[in-house]
């Protein structure tokens, strides 16, 4: 359910402008998940990193979200 709920908002943030600009501003991945929960969406911090597959793009996240997150 989790991965689902991270897919859902990965795809919210790239169909809405505004929420897509909030994510990439996020450095720390307590405002990630703030900004997630209030649109709606909650999942647990684990379920974002690997092993389990990337639900967001590079070009989503800030720079620090993106090292931590997709393991470049």
């Amino acid at each position: 359910m989790s991965i689902k709920q991270i897919a859902a908002f990965s795809a919210k943030a790239r169909s809405d402008a505004a929420l897509a600009e909030q994510l990439k501003a996020c450095e720390k991945m307590k405002e990630l998940l703030a900004l997630a929960k209030a649109n709606g969406f909650e999942f647990i911090e684990d379920t974002l990193y690997p092993p389990n597959e990337p639900q967001f793009t590079e070009d989503q996240l800030s720079t620090r979200m993106a090292k931590a997150l997709l393991r470049q």
